[in-house]
């Protein structure tokens, strides 16, 4: 209970910074993988924190415990940042006018953050553009295209230069490939209909079951934990590990649960 607190606490803090920040619009953005950015360099760098309680449009019925330190802020620019990305992508994409209005929305918020921290936007943007060129060959290779993500979250969790910098990018970009093909894994069938590019489509040319597919993710998540164990992390180290050993699966195996209910159901009826 003492650890959800502190993550939901972080999680206000996190949405109070974008709203301060960025505008009240970029609070509906959210995004939990800023979160645990908000974890790792908090517990390596140990910034001075700020707690408090107040309610909020979200929850006007009683007031939610946040914490909030120069690091929330950096991760809600850095949400800003790879949100404005991934609505505009999804735009080109499914041509969807609701994310169009909501990339505009962030429009002048990210060209705010790009002033702060220019470094972090350039290698976002390149990496997204050598992502369009794999989209647009439908490139065959996933590591291709995860490295595309990989390269994005390590840029957005290259906060300071110092000894710990190699070891950090090296467990994000690690994060990045594992939640782009599980993502991938995931979408597979909404991807085939919808004839949108899937690296692992591309691969096998179809479908294949979700189990074949963990060996990757497992190797991925491997490489991620071993490079934050190298990192002298001691505040908030059980819920990081929790999100690396458990959390960052959820979705892959909400998936295969139900690919093996729909495969019971249907051995029942044959």
């Amino acid at each position: 209970e003492e650890e959800y607190a502190r993550y939901r606490a972080l999680y206000c803090g996190l949405c109070r910074d974008l709203g301060e920040r960025c505008g009240q619009m970029a609070r509906l953005c959210v995004n939990y993988d800023m979160v645990f950015l908000i974890l790792v360099l908090s517990s390596l760098y140990e910034p001075e924190e700020t707690a408090g309680s107040a309610r909020c449009a979200a929850h006007p019925a009683r007031a939610r415990d946040f914490v909030r330190s120069e690091v929330t802020a950096y991760a809600a620019d850095m949400n800003v940042a790879l949100m404005y990305h991934k609505l505009r992508d999804d735009w080109e994409d499914e041509g969807d006018p609701f994310r169009r209005g909501s990339a505009a929305l962030l429009k002048k918020p990210y060209e705010q953050v790009r002033l702060r921290w220019p470094r972090q936007c350039r290698e976002i943007e390149e990496a997204l553009e050598e992502l369009h060129a794999l989209e647009q060959t439908r490139d065959p290779v996933p590591d291709r295209a995860a490295a595309c993500s990989g390269k994005m979250m390590a840029a957005a969790f290259h906060w300071k230069d110092d000894r710990w910098t190699p070891v950090v990018r090296d467990m994000a970009f690690a994060l990045g490939e594992l939640v782009y093909l599980e993502d991938a894994c995931v979408d597979l069938k909404k991807d085939g209909k919808k004839n949108r590019y899937n690296p692992l489509l591309a691969l096998w040319g179809g479908e294949r079951p979700l189990e074949s597919y963990e060996p990757m993710l497992l190797m991925l998540a491997g490489q991620c934990a071993q490079a934050l164990d190298r990192l002298p992390l001691v505040q908030d180290a059980g819920i990081l590990r929790e999100i690396v050993y458990s959390g960052v699966w959820s979705r892959y195996h909400q998936a295969r649960a139900r690919e093996e209910q729909k495969k019971n159901k249907a051995g029942e009826r044959n």
